[in-house]
């Protein structure tokens, strides 16, 4: 269960704020508030009800607390922005507007904690009186400027360390508090700052709090929060090594199972709609609680929540092209075999269920040398002795120090649930100061194994057996050595260096981070005080630190660089050539020339369509031009041969020419990114099917083209289209 949190978020929104000092383009408000929105972004991201945050801000024009305090004489200019609450994308945009710097300089910023710590208090007892279980946290964000009453100080520093409260003091901007340990001091400060900075140091020093300059903080801000998520077990038994229902000379270990490497995974979009009805949708069965207002939040016109419904559909025998639904409950299970489905009903499929239990049986052993490091194919996980068991413990330590020192993985058979496919798992021997524990990988089965060949790298091998070292595709002796040089010579592993000129590791596995995961999220934090910004932040400096090669490396390495350009015979590629899909001739490659090759030769700008040769003659005219207007006959060419088709058809024999002269036509057109021209044809030839106009009753051609979904191509097929997809499939109905 994850932990309660109250934090309050004490704001100096004074007139002070406003300005800009120490040659920042941003007001003190401005830069402080880059902090703020990280720590509240961040905790929202979460979507844990349970993180709750509240903002008061002090220095204020106006005095709002509320019925917190019974008399606010003494809490003049403080206001509660925002009370304790799990905030949402609707309050961020609230507090966003609230957040501006006011034209007084009164208000006790002593005064405003109080007020915070009665928040925390109100929030985090219980009906009965007692103190729930909170983490409770308050953050003071100020310049230092402004009157402060420290006549009740030494009280409320007992009252915070009686709450357990952390105190986080962080100074706003760079008008800075000195700050040793980060390097900071700041020359010619005004007395009452000086005087309200040593207030405050001391204050938290009291009450166990943290002090720190707030460049110190903004500096950590590009830092990548990496997130430590509570164990849970994924299997508590036996390890076991022998049958134990059969012989009693079997090894029995008790232990239990937690997870060691998780993977984090970017969020997606797909639970986020924006909302165009607002007397819509509350309660969707895939809404994000992080984002999404819920029943005690106004609806802004912002996002809406998204609603799944799954419905199950075949073929409908009574009207060829249609579908009709089916209730789950008339379903048979069917698995997948190549592209073929196969049903399997209940009762076989319980003939070979494989029934199991829960168990870890070794199975055998393996040199670890002998390893292929290739085999893993999951995430990794502990596995300890039973945490309450000291023979447990004792014993798989014994089993740990006996794989290690004999140089040996195990093999294991795992089941961690009643009925579960059984999985094969590698078991590794690890052993720290204060850990020894087995490190548990899943392994793959035999049938999971694909075997391919590949022919030699150094030789070539002809039908009659005949080797050939020397050949175009292989590498030459000047080749391999300019390569070799090349690789060493962008060796990283010794690049670095520290204090001492000793080689030290360049990119520590501590220090890089997965540019996706968390560029993903920066932008998510950004985004939801910048909703209508067309611009997005560049990514911060540590996400692309690793994403090139250090340029004086690359500098230094030039010369071989250039040395293996001429051993393999580097050249430029020629732009690729630029083909259909253009409209205007310009956008096409022109001949170096810069002459009209075609009007040279006699070649007709335009291909007339043969009904005897419809489709490759119908691509030639499409490929020869990029006026839109040769497209446009084209494509009445070939809807003329099309209705011939089909007026000369007896029965339906001519059906299927012209089914197929449909698809490449609508195929190409759309290609071209002209769908207009293609529904306006097929618009007039359903009014021709079904009005009888080709000669006859031609309904059952109508049949076809809505069987085969030779409708109006719709916006999703192609943007340039205006037909949506509802306008898409009513076309289809009679």
């Amino acid at each position: 269960m994850a932990t309660k949190e109250a934090t309050v978020y004490i704001l100096d929104l004074g007139r002070s704020m406003g300005e800009k000092r120490n040659g920042r383009s941003q007001t003190n408000l401005e830069w402080a508030l880059e902090y703020v929105w990280d720590k509240i972004m961040t905790t929202v991201a979460t979507g844990r009800k349970t993180a709750m945050m509240g903002v008061v801000g002090y220095r204020t024009d106006e005095t709002d607390v509320g019925a917190l305090i019974e008399e606010s004489d003494g809490y003049s200019n403080i206001t509660i922005l925002s009370l304790l609450k799990q905030f949402l994308l609707v309050d961020i945009r609230d507090l966003h507007v609230k957040l501006r710097p006011s034209s007084t300089d009164d208000g006790d910023v002593l005064s405003a904690l109080a007020v915070a710590i009665q928040m925390i208090d109100t929030t985090t007892t219980g009906k009965t009186g007692n103190k729930l279980k909170f983490d409770r946290k308050i953050n003071i964000i100020s310049d230092g400027y402004g009157f402060m009453d420290t006549a009740d100080l030494d009280a409320i520093a007992e009252k915070l360390k009686e709450d357990e409260v952390e105190l986080n003091i962080l100074q706003v901007l760079g008008v800075d508090f000195d700050d040793p340990e980060f390097g900071f001091k700041e020359e010619d400060k005004d007395p009452e700052k000086e005087q309200n900075e040593s207030v405050l140091k001391d204050f938290a020093e009291k009450c166990n709090g943290n002090f720190a300059t707030l460049a110190e903080a903004i500096s950590q801000l590009e830092i990548p929060r990496t997130k430590n998520t509570r164990p849970v077990p994924s299997y508590k038994g036996t390890l076991t090594l022998g049958n134990t229902d059969i012989y009693h000379a079997t090894l029995t270990i008790d232990i239990e199972r937690y997870p060691c490497t998780m993977i984090a995974k970017p969020p997606t979009a797909s639970q986020f709609v924006v909302r165009t009805d607002l007397s819509g949708a509350a309660g969707a069965s895939t809404q994000s609680s992080a984002t999404i207002p819920g029943e005690d939040h106004r609806a802004d016109g912002q996002l809406a929540a998204v609603k799944s419904q799954r419905v199950y559909q075949i073929e409908d025998t009574d009207h060829p092209g249609m579908k009709t639904n089916v209730e789950m409950e008339d379903l048979e299970r069917g698995f997948e075999y190549g592209r073929t489905a196969v049903h399997i009903s209940e009762s076989d499929a319980n003939v070979v269920k494989l029934e199991t239990h829960p168990c870890l049986e070794l199975i055998g052993f393996v040199q670890d040398e002998k390893f292929e490091r290739f085999l893993p194919m999951s995430r990794t996980n502990y596995i300890i002795g039973q945490k309450t068991n000291t023979s447990a413990i004792l014993a798989l330590s014994v089993f740990v120090h006996a794989l290690y020192e004999a140089g040996c993985y195990a093999l294991a058979r795992l089941v961690t649930k009643e009925n579960k496919a059984p999985i094969l798992v590698l078991l590794v021997p690890r052993i720290e100061p204060n850990l020894e524990c087995l490190i548990d990988v899943e392994l793959p089965f035999a049938e999971d194994i694909r075997h391919y060949k590949f022919p030699p790298l150094d030789k070539k091998l002809t039908i009659s057996g005949k080797i050939i070292a020397e050949h175009r595709d292989l590498p030459t002796p000047d080749l391999m050595s300019a390569m070799s040089r090349y690789v060493h010579d962008m060796d990283i592993s010794e690049y670095a260096r520290g204090d001492d000129d000793e080689p030290s590791e360049y990119m520590k596995f501590e220090d890089t981070y997965s540019p996706l995961l968390h560029r993903i999220n920066h932008i998510i934090r950004w985004r939801a005080t910048n909703p209508t910004s067309s611009e997005l932040p560049p990514p911060p400096q540590i996400l692309t630190k690793y994403s090139a090669p250090p340029p004086d490396l690359l500098d230094a390495a030039q010369d071989t660089i250039s040395q293996l350009k001429a051993a393999a015979s580097v050249k430029k590629v020629p732009p690729k050539q630029k083909g259909r899909g253009k409209r205007t001739l310009r956008d096409r490659e022109k001949p170096l020339s810069g002459l009209d090759v075609d009007a040279l030769l006699g070649n007709p700008k335009r291909v007339k369509i043969d009904s005897a040769n419809l489709i490759p003659t119908f691509k030639q005219a499409l490929a020869a031009t990029d006026d839109l207007s040769a497209i446009q006959a084209a494509a009445d060419d070939m809807g003329a041969n099309i209705r011939s088709l089909i007026r000369n058809s007896v029965g339906e024999s001519g059906y299927g020419r012209a089914l197929e002269a449909m698809r490449v036509m609508r195929e190409e057109i759309t290609e071209l990114e002209e769908p207009d021209i293609w529904n306006g044809f097929v618009r007039a030839l359903k009014g021709e099917l079904l009005g009888g106009k080709l000669g006859g009753d031609r309904r059952e051609m109508w049949w076809k083209v809505r069987g085969s979904r030779y409708g109006l191509v719709d916006r999703k097929r192609c943007f340039a289209s205006e037909v949506s997809e509802e306008e898409a499939a009513e076309f289809y109905k009679a």
